[in-house]
């Protein structure tokens, strides 16, 4: 979600895909994509990190009129069947952060772009491989999508007490080998000049991680820009330090679980067994 003083709400939930129209290789690579995307969403809940956010609100002549950097303890869970879908984000700030008189733009749920993947919304995008592409030291199949006019889409405006629902296009690159997304870029299908949304884009990067290697990929960085014909923002999200939550329990040595005294019954003041 992206949020601001003035007002505006930005949500971000899921995105789907839909494999029509793409030949056999293709079709298989986007299932393979989704079932990464279905076992990160089953995973969700064993993992949290440290957030770095970075928010900046830009002048007209793109230099930087007030800036504001924060750190939180993260974690998400993603909860949802064929009927409903739930994203419950958790931040707590970790230190103080200087008050900033002007209002920034707060940007939630946007590393979960890889969502489109997800079957929950699978008729709300149409997919178009667009070829091959190196990203870093792996080769990735490059797919366009853009959000079926009327379909569920996966994020929405408030402002003024209202939901605008947005419709994305974008690009996704999935490994070669193994469908996983590496790195997906989105922006509006067309401007919202009606109410005053100008351009909205969203950058987020993904990796498999050592610390987590028995967990699918995770976002790892998330770059979002907004603009209005008055306002400027851009928010940047990197991810770090991920660790599994975990539950241990010790016994004190010092502690005895039988007293070295017998406990006397209360009506007959004998011992009880």
């Amino acid at each position: 979600m992206i949020r601001s003083g003035e007002g505006l709400l930005l949500c971000a939930m899921s995105l789907v895909l839909n494999s029509g129209g793409v030949h056999a290789q293709s079709a298989s690579l986007l299932d393979r994509a989704q079932q990464t995307v279905v076992t990160y969403v089953g995973k969700l809940a064993d993992l949290h990190c440290t957030e770095d956010v970075k928010q900046d609100k830009l002048r007209p002549n793109g230099k930087t009129e007030a800036s504001l950097k924060s750190e939180y303890d993260y974690f998400l869970l993603l909860q949802g069947n064929n009927d409903e879908f739930q994203l419950a984000e958790s931040r707590l700030q970790i230190g103080k952060t200087p008050a900033e008189k002007t209002p920034l733009l707060l940007t939630n749920g946007f590393s979960n772009l890889l969502l489109i993947f997800h079957p929950y919304y699978r008729d709300a995008f149409e997919f178009t491989a667009q070829g091959q592409e190196s990203v870093g030291a792996k080769m990735t199949m490059r797919y366009h999508f853009a959000h079926v006019r009327g379909a569920r889409t996966p994020a929405a405006l408030a402002l003024r007490g209202r939901e605008y629902p947005l419709e994305l296009q974008g690009t996704a690159w999935l490994d070669a080998a193994t469908g996983e997304p590496l790195r997906i870029d989105a922006q509006l299908l067309q401007p919202m000049t009606d109410i005053g949304l100008t351009s909205f884009t969203v950058h987020v990067d993904y990796a498999r991680l050592n610390q987590v290697a028995d967990h699918p990929i995770v976002p790892i960085a998330a770059d979002i820009e907004l603009e209005t014909p008055r306002q400027h923002w851009k928010n940047s999200h990197v991810f770090r330090d991920y660790k599994l939550f975990s539950a241990e329990a010790d016994q004190d040595p010092n502690v005895k679980i039988h007293p070295d005294k017998p406990v006397t019954s209360p009506d007959t003041g004998t011992p009880e067994k």
